[in-house]
């Protein structure tokens, strides 16, 4: 289940305690808002999205109109949780990439998940290149912007090592070895990785392949403070600021971190794979 899915379903059931503290059954609370009576069972099973007008029906048979102020607030935020990349595409990825900038320069600690890609804060101009002319040919998207975008995308990086703003990565050692770009794009990318893993206020963690779990890999997440969370899918975007969000991807951010080596287990992670992606190179042009 989507996070989004099981927030609609969570404020579902809120809804449904207003209606049993009140002691009404789904079918009188239907009659005195005047709908059918299956509405009141969608909304409270999350099948159904009830607009603003429908919570301050509900809360006003349920004697709970001073609720609604906080219920709007909620339902709104529940309805932003989820965003299509084909919504938020729509705007071209060199625009993007700058909508993001006073969030990451407001954020005094960014805690980041990755397992596929570098985080766009650690990448080079050419892999940020690579990994947007992906993302361009598979959501059908102009690539002519894709070199601004890569720009735009390393602005943020002048927040590194500041001391204005920390920064704690944790990546797969899986990402290391998904080659963007080619061998020499690599190479450089894991250059500019071990330079910024030295920068001060900067942690990079790496989870060494064949690692014992205690946790199981997943989606990337990152965390901005303690303020909002963001996950990404293949489809879209996950955004929540719901304090239960936040305080459980505090819990499994803290739970990959200590899976992670630092310092010169992480370099040898990254030495490892530089050695691997050359070796395959090397036998790609042999044969």
């Amino acid at each position: 289940m989507q996070p989004s899915n099981a927030a609609k379903k969570a404020f579902g059931v809120r809804l449904r305690d207003l209606r049993l503290d009140a002691e009404l059954s789904g079918v009188a609370l239907a009659s005195l808002c005047g709908w059918h009576k299956t509405k009141v069972s969608k909304i409270e099973h999350g099948t159904q999205a009830p607009t603003e007008s429908d919570i301050r029906v509900w809360a006003g048979a349920c004697g709970a109109e001073g609720q609604v102020p906080e219920l709007i607030a909620t339902l709104r935020e529940v309805e932003q949780m989820w965003l299509e990349y084909r919504r938020e595409l729509r705007a071209g990825q060199k625009h993007i990439q700058l909508r993001s900038q006073a969030l990451y320069e407001q954020t005094k600690l960014l805690r980041a998940y990755e397992a596929l890609f570098i985080p766009g804060f650690l990448q080079t101009y050419r892999y940020a290149v690579a990994q947007f002319e992906i993302h361009a040919r598979l959501h059908g998207l102009p690539i002519d912007d894709i070199e601004e975008a890569a720009r735009n995308r390393l602005v943020r990086q002048r927040l590194l090592g500041t001391g204005t703003n920390a920064f704690s990565f944790v990546l797969e050692a899986s990402v290391l070895y998904n080659n963007i770009g080619g061998a020499d794009v690599m190479s450089e990318q894991f250059d500019r990785l071990l330079e910024i893993a030295a920068m001060p206020y900067v942690f990079v963690g790496i989870i060494p392949l064949g690692h014992r779990r205690t946790l199981y890999p997943g989606e990337a997440f990152y965390l901005f403070d303690e303020q909002l969370v963001r996950q990404e899918f293949w489809t879209g975007l996950l955004r929540s600021s719901r304090p239960e969000d936040i305080s459980y991807f505090i819990r499994t951010f803290s739970a990959l971190r200590d899976q992670a080596v630092y310092g010169q287990p992480a370099q040898e992670q990254i030495e490892a794979a530089r050695r691997h992606l050359q070796g395959t190179s090397s036998n790609s042009l042999a044969t």
